[in-house]
This record gives C-alpha cells, sequence and structure tokens, in this order.
C-alpha cells in the first residue's frame, strides 16, 4: 500500500511527547517509562491512530503502545493526540521486523488492525500472521500469548485461521462479519474502519487467538 508523502513528517512526530524515538534503550524498561506494572498491549501498523488512541483511553489500566512504520501516516495520530493528556500511550515509528530490539518478555497483547493483506504468494512471508512473525512475537510476549486481529480480507483471514491453528493457538472468538454480530463483541474502530463501514457492505472479520503455556 502506497501512502501519501507528509511533509516534515519526520520533524512533527519526533517532537511528540508520545513518540519514542530510541524504542531500543527501553528494552526491558517499559514499565519504568510507564510507571507502572500493568499490561503492555502493542499494536502493529497503528496507521494514524484511532483505534490505538481510543483504546488508551477506554482502557486507562492498560499501557498501549502504537506501532507503525511510516511517518506519513503516524503523523496524523500525533496530530490528534495534541493537546491531549493520555498517560498510558506511547507510539514508536519502525519496522515490525524489530520488535525484538524493542520489547522484552513484557508484551500481553498484540493487535492486527487491518494488517497489509500481502495477497501475492511470493509476499506470503511479510504477512503478519506468517510464522515468521509468530516466532518474533514469541519472544516479546510476556508469558500467555494473545493476539487479536481484524481485517476486511478474507483470504488474510482464512489464512491467519491456519496459521495461528498450525502454531497451536486456539481461537476464543472468531467472527466472520464483526459489525453485525449477535454476541456485540467489543469494538473500537480505526480510521479505515468508519470509512469502511460507511462505503463497503463486506464483512469485518476477527479473530481473538491466546496460547497458553
Amino acid at each position: 500500500m502506497r501512502y501519501n508523502v507528509y511533509k516534515d513528517a519526520d520533524k512533527i512526530i519526533h517532537k511528540s511527547p508520545y513518540l519514542v524515538a530510541n524504542p531500543e534503550s527501553i528494552k526491558n524498561k517499559w514499565n519504568l517509562l510507564f510507571k507502572n506494572n500493568n499490561p503492555i498491549h502493542l499494536e502493529l501498523g497503528t496507521g494514524r491512530g484511532e483505534f490505538i488512541i481510543n483504546m488508551a483511553k477506554n482502557y486507562p489500566n492498560i499501557n498501549f503502545i502504537g506501532l507503525e512504520l511510516y511517518d506519513s501516516q503516524l503523523v496524523k495520530a500525533v496530530d490528534k493526540l495534541r493537546s491531549q493528556n493520555i498517560p498510558n500511550l506511547r507510539l514508536i515509528c519502525a519496522d515490525a521486523k524489530n520488535i525484538s530490539l524493542f520489547f522484552g518478555k513484557e508484551i500481553d497483547t498484540i493487535y492486527l488492525t487491518f494488517s497489509e493483506p500481502w495477497p501475492k504468494k511470493q509476499d506470503e512471508k511479510k504477512r503478519f500472521t506468517h510464522e515468521s512473525y509468530l516466532r518474533l512475537y514469541d519472544k516479546i510476549f510476556k508469558k500467555h500469548k494473545h493476539i487479536i486481529l481484524k481485517t476486511d480480507n478474507k483470504i488474510l483471514f482464512q489464512y491467519s485461521l491456519e496459521s495461528l491453528s498450525k502454531y497451536w493457538y486456539t481461537f476464543h472468538i472468531v467472527s466472520l462479519d464483526l459489525h453485525h454480530d449477535e454476541r456485540k463483541i467489543p469494538n473500537i474502530m480505526t480510521d479505515f474502519e468508519k470509512n469502511y463501514d460507511k462505503t463497503e457492505k463486506r464483512p469485518i472479520y476477527y479473530l481473538d487467538a491466546r496460547f497458553d503455556d
């Protein structure tokens, strides 16, 4: 997916108090940065930040970290955070491949919200639910593994169900139409999801997968 270039995005995000510019230096010390021992939840591909910002507001006893590769996306999250005080939220601008450099066994939950589906077979290893990423997550999960995924891409969803199942995750919740599920699954929308809900008729797929050692 290509994103529009945002002028001076890098400079803008680095001025934000929410950005952790050198996450390598915080590895195994995130509880000190947040000044508590609350659970830490990580979103990979946080985009414009709508989801992670509202999660932090709604769950003040959980610490949230949004990681996004593109500064032209993350700058929009920074814009939303101007003049706000959300002490349980931090942002990282980096490649998800490097998360084991940023975290020890400190993460309780990982969110994969509308990740790039990488539909071509040759790009399979880039999917966030590919085995190589699942092995990477093993390095940062605190104890129990917990992944929550939302996507509008049926192929990615099917792939993720199979990949997680092969990796011995169990599914606590699976929904083939999240927005119309009779179980009323709690859901905070991303920016993409809000726009999609207005313009598209295809369902949103959702899974809550766990692996308790």
